[in-house]
């Protein structure tokens, strides 16, 4: 599926060219129809979602059944096996360690003159989480609950809902009704797509509008996500999966076979890379995928996003191959080589990097403790995974005192004026009495 060449032949360097100018756009058509969905659920409010919800989820649904009750909630426990509980909470442990380290504290600084100036940080008022509904709740996407209500969580954000579209029955996975209540998620709305963006952007009769939305989902939620960008806030657009390996002669090609496959088979959009300076390992790389890919449940997935956006380059050293890896900014890097510590230092564009044999990406996707929800498209250059942050404002504090504004007064005003802002100007000219 996919043939090893050299990153410095013609072709290699068209690949990483390619690769490092790689954009998600959305098309026209569905941009115009998602408009058309906020719109309506603007204006027609819990009907057009009960609408959209009879037409592609389930059949009849009506505003009664847009909220999960407390009893499907409590209903749902007994429907999990003990191992899922057991597995869920040392991942809600591991998670919420690490996003405890996230928290920003606010600070002041006091001047001799007495002027005093600070940051104060403050969660939002309420934020949504949207968990995509996995197949209609046959795989259900618990990690999604996990990464994003947590860190909701630590932030304080006083009200945290989630909306989740449902079954052809009118319910929710249980496994997504218990992760909820373990991050402690206040109310579970039975929505999806870009019209429970809508609901949580705009509001409507039985669900509450929130100040930040977050979450993954397909392309008509992450349109959605981008329209409404500005009236809430957003974690960012994603776009499809990405891996990319650094990998020197010393990796297995059945372990890196295996984690390029990972994220091959969430997309045919999907990005898988191999930067090796090993031919011999790439050659190896390239059949172990044939074999394995083969096995696979989600196959055809997995070979078109290899065919497509699949690549196997091979540099002459592990600093050429770093050098790509910056140009690339993958959403997850894996290092596999005799000594990945090494190389961290050179790596400057990354959503989140994975370091030796025993730290493939699924690792990080469900358990390990960093956020899964990372920069997709190259935008690691410029921005970060979802974290307590995402959740949180900061507000700039400014205290003068008397000596500390007349010790600034001429300068505001000579600035002031520069600018043309009279106003400006006056304003402090009237204090200097």
């Amino acid at each position: 599926m996919i043939r090893p060449i050299k990153a410095d032949s013609e072709e290699g360097r068209g690949r990483v060219a390619s690769l490092a100018r790689r954009d998600f756009s959305i098309p026209q058509e569905i941009m115009e129809k998602v408009g058309e969905i906020l719109e309506d659920v603007r204006a027609n409010g819990d009907e057009a979602i009960c609408r959209y919800t009879s037409r592609f989820d389930a059949p009849g649904f009506t505003p009664d059944d847009l909220v999960v009750s407390e009893e499907e909630i409590e209903a749902a426990y007994s429907q999990v096996e003990p191992q899922f509980l057991q597995a869920l909470g040392v991942a809600k442990e591991n998670i919420t360690r690490f996003h405890q380290r996230q928290m920003p504290n606010s600070w002041f600084i006091t001047e001799e003159s007495g002027t005093i100036t600070g940051q104060m940080v403050r969660p939002v008022d309420s934020a949504g989480l949207y968990v995509p509904g996995g197949k209609g709740g046959e795989t259900p996407l618990v990690s999604s609950v996990l990464m994003n209500g947590i860190p909701a969580r630590i932030a304080g954000v006083p009200k945290v809902v989630m909306a989740t579209p449902p079954n052809r029955d009118k319910g929710v996975s249980p496994y997504l009704l218990v992760a909820a209540r373990e991050v402690g998620v206040h109310k579970i709305y039975k929505m999806g797509s870009a019209w429970a963006v809508a609901a949580l952007a705009y509001s409507t009769e039985r669900v509450d509008g929130v100040d930040c939305i977050v979450g993954p989902g397909n392309i008509f939620v992450t349109a959605a996500k981008k329209m409404v960008a500005g009236s809430v806030g957003i974690d960012m657009v994603a776009g499809p999966s990405e891996v990319l390996i650094l990998a020197d002669g010393s990796a297995s090609a059945r372990h890196v076979a295996a984690d390029l496959l990972s994220q091959a088979e969430h997309d045919p959009m999907a990005t898988a890379i191999l930067v090796t300076s090993s031919m011999e390992l790439a050659r190896a790389v390239a059949g172990e995928l044939e074999r394995q890919t083969a096995r696979l449940s989600r196959a055809e997935i997995a070979r078109q996003a290899l065919l497509d956006h699949g690549a196997i380059l091979v540099t002459d050293s592990m600093e050429e191959a770093v050098e790509i890896a910056n140009r690339v900014a993958p959403e997850h890097l894996e290092i596999i080589t005799a000594d990945p510590w090494s190389l961290l230092p050179s790596i400057r564009h990354a959503g989140a990097i994975f370091l030796g044999p025993w730290s493939p990406e699924p690792m990080g996707d469900y358990i390990a403790g960093p956020n899964h929800v990372l920069p997709t498209m190259g935008t690691a250059r410029f921005s970060s995974a979802l974290g307590v942050e995402t959740f949180l404002k900061r507000s700039s504090i400014i205290a003068c005192s008397r000596q500390g504004f007349h010790r600034y007064c001429d300068q505001v005003i000579l600035m002031a004026e520069k600018e043309g802002l009279t106003a400006h100007a006056n304003s402090v000219r009237v204090r200097m009495d």
